[in-house]
C-alpha cells in the first residue's frame, strides 16, 4: 500500500511511539493523518491525528514501519519530504518535524511557512 509519491518520511522511533498511542487510545488499525492548519506564529501549523477514513480522490497514502499515513492532496505540496521523528530524553519525549519546504518557523517548532504558502500568522505571546 504505497502512494504515488513519498510525502512523509516516518522514522522507526516515531512509528513505535505512534503504535503505542494507537493501542493506548484503542485506535489500532487507524491511519496517521498528517495535516496543515492555518495559524500559529509563522502562519501554518502541523497537526497529526488518527483517522479511519481514507478518500482515494483526496488523500495520498503510504505505509512505513507498519503505520499507514494519510496526507491530503491539498497539504502534500506543503509537507513533501517532511521527516517525522520521535526523540526521548531525560526531560521527556516528543515528535520532531523537519520540513525541507519551510523557510521560516517559530520557536515552538510546530508553526512554519513556505515560500509559496504563508498562511495567517497569529500574534505569539
Amino acid at each position: 500500500m504505497t502512494s504515488e509519491k513519498k510525502v512523509i518520511d516516518l522514522t522507526e522511533a516515531a512509528s513505535f511511539r505512534i503504535k503505542e498511542m494507537q493501542e493506548h487510545n484503542e485506535e489500532q488499525g487507524s491511519y496517521l493523518r498528517v495535516l496543515v492548519h492555518g495559524g500559529g506564529c509563522s502562519g501554518l501549523s502541523y497537526g497529526m491525528n488518527f483517522d479511519f477514513n481514507y478518500d482515494e480522490a483526496q488523500d495520498f497514502i503510504d505505509e512505513q514501519h507498519g503505520i499507514k499515513i494519510l496526507v491530503s492532496r491539498e497539504d502534500a505540496p506543503i509537507v513533501m519530504g517532511t521527516k517525522i521523528d520521535y526523540k526521548q530524553s531525560l526531560m521527556g519525549g516528543g515528535f520532531t518535524i523537519d520540513n525541507p519546504n519551510a523557510i521560516a518557523s517559530c520557536g515552538c517548532g510546530t508553526s512554519f511557512r513556505t515560500a509559496k504558502v504563508t498562511g495567517n500568522p497569529e500574534v505569539c505571546e
